[in-house]
């Protein structure tokens, strides 16, 4: 481990980006944000980070290049305009869920470019990202993560290395399996208190049933709580975010011979709720989605 400041290029400023580019600024690196839309990333510069009017500008001096955009498509677009400026020997840190598919293009694109690809996405939401508290899932080549082991230790507690090869997306199957998991506890949520809705049942009553028991869990209660209390926004994880997220899920099984019935119709029931107009709240709105549109007020109404 190396306690060397880095200079580090942040491209995407979303509810996890901004939080990482935060963070770094925290840890004392230099950090140059980009985003798309530049008004995401105005407010970084009251945390220290540079504000940059392009790509080419965020990453031309940069040790460690860090994507978090919204998915493997946007991830290639976005380094496509950053080429021309791109320094051999950089290492790139791909924390954006995106596609089993993608991390390989991506992995290709570095090495045509002579960067040193991490697949590493992350699992957490806006407040353990805001606190420096995420999980980071790295795999990557051994020589040159002293490089990127300062900016893991900004944003995360704790960092699991599953692999030498980034190009084998490692990482990004791992965090495939684990949002399969927390998506369908998502829905699963949802749906208990929409038939606690339906049928009468007082949700506390279903809460204090399992409470304590081998049934229960602290998200059920934190998803629970955020639908029963009308705190969907800001959002943890957006709903549409969640829906991209369940279709990669679904199209890795498919590949791979695995039919995932479960993710698939989580993947509908985002779509649904989004289509009702939750897209930018709490990926737990697909609570929404076992209503008829304008028929599911939350479940104490």
């Amino acid at each position: 481990m190396t306690s060397e400041k880095l200079t580090v290029g942040v491209l995407g400023t979303g509810i996890m980006g901004a939080a990482m580019a935060r963070n770094l600024a925290r840890a004392g690196h230099t950090v140059h944000a980009w985003n798309r839309t530049r008004a995401k990333a105005e407010p970084l510069s009251a945390d220290g980070a540079h504000v940059s009017d392009t790509v080419a500008d965020a990453v031309r001096d940069a040790d460690v290049i860090l994507t978090m955009l919204y998915d493997g498509d946007a991830v290639l677009d976005v380094m496509r305009e950053a080429a021309p400026v791109l320094r051999p020997g950089a290492a790139w840190i791909q924390s954006t869920t995106s596609s089993l598919e993608s991390v390989g293009e991506l992995a290709e694109f570095a090495n045509r470019h002579d960067l040193v690809f991490y697949d590493a996405p992350v699992l957490g939401t806006r407040q353990p990202a805001e606190a420096g508290q995420l999980t980071v899932l790295a795999a990557g080549p051994v020589s040159g993560r002293e490089t990127v082991t300062p900016v893991f230790d900004a944003v995360g507690a704790r960092t699991m290395w599953v692999g030498e090869e980034g190009a084998a997306a490692t990482a990004t199957r791992l965090k495939l399996v684990a949002n399969s998991w927390v998506l369908a506890v998502t829905n699963a949520a949802g749906e208990a208190l929409a038939l606690a809705k339906g049928l009468g049942v007082d949700p506390q009553d279903f809460l204090g049933l399992i409470a304590g028991g081998p049934l229960d869990m602290g998200y059920l209660h934190a998803k629970s709580a955020a639908i029963l209390n009308d705190q969907l926004t800001p959002a943890s994880f957006a709903v549409t975010t969640a829906e991209k997220d369940a279709r990669l899920i679904v199209q890795a099984g498919a590949a791979n011979g695995v039919r995932l019935d479960v993710a698939a119709a989580g993947a509908e029931r985002f779509a649904r709720a989004a289509a009702q107009g939750h897209g930018d709240e709490d990926m737990a709105a697909a609570y929404f989605a076992s209503f008829e549109e304008g028929a599911g007020e939350k479940p104490g109404d």
